[in-house]
């Protein structure tokens, strides 16, 4: 007759249960993987699909049971692991939504907004734009797959313990954070001068001939120009958005192992 004691339940249950969480961490916390517009029962069937794929290269795990102090404490370990390499990536795709949302206040386009399903609140059209342009451009890299790849590379970066975070992972991600604004207005940046520009043109004729009402047509313009150099930017966007996701990737390495504890 087949019987399983406690000791090896509790052994086949930590195997899968601990990876699993972290996985279905980084799943819930990442960008287009988390979208709210994916059913919750196919983020759960993804990370159960991609833990048994990786659990049996794991390793042992703890010799802890699961419902015990040591083993609550090591789950949320690996939900603080996944959500945090998840969050470094949703950092990646912030550059393009403040970047969107610049040339979007710049064109006059601010009120123009639409309901982003990913950052579940309202965005600009400019914003809403880049981040579907951003979306296919992260599937098309196979970015999904380079981020569950750096996630089951964690494993060696920061094993499976019940050992206090290390606090550098942190604060490097605090650090990458400061890139939102940085990246966000170097992408931005063409389209904001030009609009600088015609602004200034438009102030200086209606300084020389009030007559001309400008700006009753100022807004039109400002508009026009805008979508003229959005559209110029677009065959750009792509090798830069290439780009944005290979050091979002390689952060998540370095966040992975910032978070290993110490000793």
């Amino acid at each position: 007759m087949f019987s399983v004691t406690y000791a090896q339940l509790n052994i086949w249950l930590t195997a899968f249960l601990w990876p699993f969480t972290r996985m279905l961490a980084l799943i819930a916390a990442a960008p287009v993987l988390g979208n709210k517009s994916l059913q919750s029962r196919v983020k759960i069937g993804l990370a159960a699909f991609t833990t048994l794929i990786v659990a049996p290269t794991l390793g042992p795990m703890p010799q802890v049971t699961v419902f015990s102090a040591s083993g609550v404490w090591i789950l949320a370990n690996q939900v603080l692991i996944g959500l945090a390499l998840g969050f470094t990536m949703q950092i990646v795709f912030g550059v393009v939504t403040a970047a969107g949302d610049l040339m979007g206040l710049g064109m006059g386009l601010g009120f123009a907004s639409f309901f982003d399903p990913m950052a579940d609140t309202n965005a600009s059209a400019v914003s809403s734009l880049f981040n579907m342009i951003a979306m296919m451009t992260f599937l098309v890299f196979d970015g999904h797959l380079q981020m569950i790849a750096a996630l089951v590379a964690s494993f060696q970066s920061v094993p499976v313990s019940a050992d206090v975070l290390g606090a550098a992972g942190w604060r490097q991600i605090s650090d990458f954070g400061s890139i939102v604004i940085a990246t966000g207005l170097l992408l931005s940046l063409p389209v904001v001068v030009a609009l600088l520009i015609a602004n200034l043109c438009l102030g200086i004729l209606n300084r020389a001939a009030p007559q001309i009402g400008i700006f009753q047509v100022g807004f039109a313009l400002t508009t026009l120009v805008g979508i003229t150099l959005t559209l110029m930017m677009v065959p750009n966007l792509i090798p830069f958005f290439g780009r944005l996701f290979d050091i979002g990737i390689d952060e998540m390495g370095r966040v992975a192992g910032g978070l290993r504890p110490a000793g």
